[in-house]
């Protein structure tokens, strides 16, 4: 699997890259978040879910208490599960998962997923890089035509 490194010099570079793979985000998709607590993923998660559902006032509760938030968007339901109170998939059906996927889903903590995590995931691996700056590796869905722009250095 390809892998696609990016330096995120601010928060806006985080949004823009999040607004760009929501553009791309199509029903049956799962795309993973991964990274250290202030890695980003929240960011991430409310720009991406802003771009998706055409809102970019909306608002976007963190799910860490309640595990998931469903929204409808134009190209379907998207369901974003935040999975860091969990310590494996135990649990994950009762919560929705079998049909969350049929649409849209976004996950915070996919680690927690265990043998559940879709093979075909977009994977992105947020990091802290300095105080204001992020680091992004991004692994899956070569094959569309939103991969060839990130390849070709243009991640926003």
């Amino acid at each position: 699997m390809q892998e696609l490194t990016f330096d995120l010099p601010d928060q806006h570079a985080t949004e823009e890259l999040a607004r760009r793979l929501a553009g791309a985000a199509r029903p049956g998709d799962a795309i993973l978040l991964s990274g250290v607590l202030g890695a980003g993923k929240s960011v991430f998660s409310r720009a991406f879910l802003r771009a998706a559902c055409g809102d970019p006032d909306m608002e976007v509760p963190s799910p860490t208490y309640t595990l998931v938030q469903s929204y409808d968007a134009p190209a379907g339901g998207i369901a974003h599960f935040d999975l860091w109170r969990l310590a494996g998939p135990e649990g994950l059906h009762e919560l929705g998962w079998d049909d969350a996927c049929e649409g849209i889903v976004l996950v915070e903590w996919p680690d927690r997923l265990g043998a559940l995590a879709p093979a075909d995931a977009l994977r992105i691996t947020l990091s802290v890089t300095g105080e204001e700056t992020r680091g992004a590796r991004i692994a899956g869905w070569e094959g569309r035509p939103v991969w060839a722009g990130l390849a070709a250095g243009r991640p926003a």
